[in-house]
């Protein structure tokens, strides 16, 4: 059973997804903060989590701290960014700093289960 990683602030969103990606098979953690996401991949054995599903804008985290992190730590984790604030530049730069892919807010859940589903495999 491969492991996904979904941090977002907003409840809803983490719910939704959750669902979706779980019909499909997966496991799936979430984290609400960046704080809390980077304590998830801290206790994780390296290798644990398949892909992580990053909100762009956390309360505590600025735009691309947290993608960097996770591919610091990471660095076999697959990281797809989730925004509904991005400009087309920041959402370059996620790609360039190494996000597999990007996908606007509001987003359409079966894309989305489609987009993890190829970057787990």
């Amino acid at each position: 059973m491969r492991t996904i990683l979904l941090v977002d602030d907003e409840p809803l969103i983490r719910w939704a997804v959750r669902a979706g990606l779980e019909a499909e098979g997966y496991r799936v953690i979430e984290a609400g903060t960046a704080r809390e996401a980077e304590d998830i991949l801290a206790a994780s054995v390296p290798g644990t989590i398949a892909v992580a599903v990053l909100d762009l804008k956390l309360p505590d985290s600025d735009d691309l701290t947290l993608l960097r992190r996770v591919r610091s730590e990471a660095p076999d984790c697959r990281v797809i960014i989730m925004t509904a604030y991005g400009s087309p530049a920041l959402l370059a730069e996620a790609l360039k700093a190494g996000a597999v892919g990007t996908v606007a807010k509001p987003f359409d859940l079966p894309r989305v289960v489609q987009m993890i589903r190829q970057a787990a495999a």
